[in-house]
């Protein structure tokens, strides 16, 4: 949660008061993260990977809905760190690449006496996606940025940290997730990777998708799931097939045309423990899913188009603030004076990213709550553009005079109440890119998406005001655009930004400030007296 985020420096210890998850706590679960190095074999290779406890992907928390979780934190690593806890479903790092390693399951179950609104599942088995380089991300990140050009893509994708069957040095730690015939399995999948949407699929077996960012939908049954960054999905698994091993996958879906991706996949394996097959699957290899091509868009539009919230929902009709963002990439030119090789982009340029044409700059000295709250000034300025400066043909053939961005700190400022529509507008500047966008401190409905440019007197009529899913992260289709609305509720600065962490490195980011409402309920709450300050 955004309002909660502190740089932690070397040694500094300090609280985060994660999560009232609803207006009463039932319960208070306190948890401590001890941040450090620590040495992890993946690859046929050990790094000194930043990690959580010690563990690689670090640990689950757990907790019922309504509780209180509080996080104590101890930074032992050479690196600051900040963290987020992303909707409910999975909290990690948010400074440079440390998320890479630093990353886990948080799983809130309903409360105490209440159901799904599912047949309840046998098992729970969370599975997080990640991306592994044979390298130090840290090392990774900081030589694109020195360069101007594209980070190296990862070595590996992982399943709960380990890469699977094919790759290198990695079979014996293949993660195996045990089922007994005929019972109905939870799978919380996250793909908590870095930089890369992900396919999904468990060879021979349905998915019942049952929610998504922590939020239920509409039931529906599926053979492929597509996740981007920051995504999680919940479906149930049932093991209706013949007693044997199959291969739980995921592979990239890589919509920028020529850009380079790692084409690699990872796997783990779904294990019938029923007798006949514990007599005959200890040799026996796993059945392989046929996982979509890398480049299949249809797929992946046909999955987030069949989500829908359960019922009827209260979506804002009226519009307060009507904005239309674009979202995509760049080309700085190489600067006077700057040498050959720090402008390795393409023909001697340094990729850039932005968000109606202004490439956002994080502060370097104040966060944006803090120069908020306590009135710093200098930090940003509140100029944000509701629509782009000039309007092009955003999915056509772009004039290179707007491949260069502007650059500066600027927010949006928003009234407390407030009924927000955004239009997320992708465009074809360099490439045209599927791009999840993540917001901060809210979850939205998503009312529509489509390919091409954004066109208020065809799309409109297209919006799903009765049931639209509700995510706090968005897929932009490639070469398209998406519609969201929520209401400006909860006051503080909030990030809207590309879940693709090498685009938020370029600056394709802005935020939004919600002004405090009426009384203490509405107001944005003072830090705690006792937060250390490092």
């Amino acid at each position: 949660m955004e309002d909660l985020r502190n740089i932690i420096n070397p040694l500094c210890t300090f609280f985060v008061l994660g999560m009232l998850l609803q207006f009463a706590s039932a319960k208070t679960h306190y948890h401590g993260f001890v941040i450090q190095a620590t040495p992890v074999k993946r690859l046929c290779k050990t790094h000194n990977t930043i990690t959580v406890n010690g563990m690689y992907p670090g640990p689950t928390l757990e907790v019922n809905n309504g509780d209180t979780l509080v996080v104590k934190v101890t930074n032992k690593a050479r690196y600051n760190v900040t963290y987020s806890l992303e909707g409910t479903l999975w909290w990690h790092a948010h400074s440079s690449w440390l998320r890479a390693t630093v990353y886990g399951a948080l799983i809130i179950r309903p409360r105490l006496g209440e159901s799904y609104p599912f047949p309840k599942p046998k098992r729970e088995t969370p599975i997080l996606l990640g991306e592994w380089w044979d390298a130090n991300p840290i090392d990774v990140v900081r030589q694109a940025t020195r360069t101007g050009a594209a980070p190296n893509v990862s070595n590996a994708y992982t399943i709960n940290g380990q890469p699977g069957d094919l790759y290198n040095c990695s079979k014996k730690d293949t993660i195996v997730v045990p089922v007994n015939s005929g019972e109905t399995n939870l799978l919380r999948v996250i793909n908590s990777a870095l930089n890369q949407q992900l396919f999904f699929k468990i060879a021979n077996h349905k998915l019942r998708v049952v929610g998504a960012d922590a939020s239920y939908v509409k039931p529906f049954t599926t053979s492929v799931i597509m996740l981007g960054p920051g995504q999680t999905t919940d479906v149930l698994i049932t093991a209706n097939r013949p007693p044997a091993k199959y291969y739980i996958a995921a592979r990239a879906y890589a919509s920028a045309q020529g850009a380079p991706f790692d084409n690699t996949t990872t796997t783990a394996i779904l294990e019938y423990e029923t007798a006949p097959c514990l007599a005959k699957c200890t040799s026996t290899k796993p059945v392989m899913p046929s996982l979509p091509a890398f480049n299949n868009t249809a797929t992946a539009t046909a999955f987030t188009k069949s989500l829908r919230s359960p019922r009827k929902v209260e979506v804002p009709t009226e519009i307060d603030e009507n904005l239309f963002i674009t979202v995509g990439l760049g080309l700085n030119n190489c600067p006077r004076g700057a040498r050959r090789r720090n402008c390795q982009g393409p023909n001697g340029t340094r990729f850039t990213a932005s968000m109606n044409n202004i490439s956002f700059v994080l502060p370097s000295n104040f966060s944006l709550l803090q120069a908020h709250q306590q009135g710093i000034p200098g930090v940003f300025t509140t100029d944000f553009p509701a629509n782009p400066p000039r309007k092009f043909d955003y999915t056509g053939n772009v004039s290179r005079s707007l491949w260069q961005p502007a650059r500066g700190t600027k927010v949006h400022r928003l009234k407390y109440g407030a009924r927000v529509q955004i239009v997320l507008q992708g465009t074809s500047i360099f490439t045209a890119e599927n791009h999840p966008i993540h917001l901060h401190g809210y979850d939205f409905y998503i009312l529509a998406e489509g390919f091409g440019n954004f066109n208020p007197k065809r799309d409109t009529p297209k919006f799903n005001l009765i049931d639209p899913p509700q995510r706090n992260t968005a897929s932009v289709p490639v070469g398209g655009w998406t519609v969201i609305r929520f209401v400006a509720d909860n006051p503080g600065v909030w990030l809207l930004h590309c879940h693709l962490d090498v685009h938020i490195t370029w600056g394709l980011a802005m935020a939004f400030l919600v002004e405090n409402g009426v009384g203490e309920l509405q107001t944005l709450q003072t830090p705690p007296a006792d937060l250390p300050i490092c």
